[in-house]
């Protein structure tokens, strides 16, 4: 019998690539982790792995059995979930993902509707830059989480995660000292979040679309400081409207007809679990008026 916890393992192991990242990522160590592969491989009784230098590949038989892998494990969420709803009353932690202007935004007034109706409910939250939330759901260490993507920048579909359609839409500002059109910024400093972040990816693709390259000056990841650092004169900067609740003196919001869409994320099979739905329909409540008919 195939153990699903080395299973585990397989299927990270065919996301992240390398040992030691799959050790990183569930926080074990790189022998324990080769161990335990190499025990699946003798249960499995067919080559799992190739390793080239210092990347490990999976074998044919080996993606076949991620495939089954991830089957496995989205019928568990499920299980896991009927059980829940068998209990009484939403009980324990649930822990939380969010990006920092939704957690300063929207998870407060979210929370307290759901402490309302759930007083037993633990929920815990952490900061997670929606590129890192589908290793950390995969990882158990969230259960559900928010994510963004922008127009110019889809989310890509990750496997073993589920997505809602859009909870809320929200436009983009070209955030300036003076009003004028984003393509006459050609030659201005801009201020974006730092490489690896959808929020950087976006500028780069807005202003690609206009005709030119970003000439970047500062990379910072907190738009009030985005916008701060406009104030001063440092540059301008593309901000969602969550983020410009900060806004300060002198700096100038033009609207463009982009748009940042956020859902709600968890693992494949978990969409029924009640604590799940529970953080959902609390969210949904805490989303202003104007954003829902974006």
């Amino acid at each position: 019998m195939l153990d699903v916890r080395r299973l585990r393992l397989l299927r990270e192991l065919a996301h992240h690539g390398t040992i030691a990242a799959v050790a990183e990522a569930l926080a074990f160590s790189p022998s324990a982790v080769s161990q335990q592969l190499s025990v699946l491989e003798r249960e499995a009784g067919v080559p799992l792995l190739e390793r080239t230098g210092r990347r490990v590949a999976l074998t044919p038989a080996g993606r076949n059995l991620v495939r089954h892998t991830e089957a496995v494990l989205e019928l568990l969420e499920r299980a896991d979930a009927e059980l829940a709803h068998a209990r009484r009353g939403l009980a324990g932690p649930l822990r939380i993902g969010a990006f920092p202007s939704a957690v300063r935004a929207l998870v407060p007034a979210a929370l307290a509707e759901l402490s309302s109706r759930h007083p037993e409910l633990e929920p815990m939250v952490s900061e997670v830059d929606p590129a890192a939330v589908a290793g950390a759901l995969r990882a158990g260490e969230l259960d559900v989480a928010l994510v963004h993507e922008y127009d110019l920048v889809p989310g890509e579909p990750e496997d073993g995660i589920a997505l809602t359609g859009p909870v809320f839409a929200e436009p983009l500002y070209l955030a300036a000292r003076s009003a004028g059109a984003l393509a006459g910024h050609r030659d201005s400093s801009w201020i974006v979040s730092p490489p690896g972040t959808l929020c950087h990816a976006m500028v780069q693709r807005v202003c690609q679309s206009a005709g030119f390259g970003p000439r970047v000056r500062h990379r910072v990841d907190d738009f009030a400081a985005q916008l701060a650092l406009v104030a001063a004169g440092q540059g301008v900067a593309l901000v969602p409207h969550l983020g410009t609740d900060r806004c300060p003196p002198g700096v100038v919001l033009t609207r463009l007809p982009l748009y940042r869409r956020t859902r709600t994320a968890f693992r494949a099979g978990s969409a029924a679990h009640p604590a799940v739905a529970a953080f959902s329909a609390a969210l949904h409540s805490a989303v202003p008026a104007e954003l829902r008919s974006a």
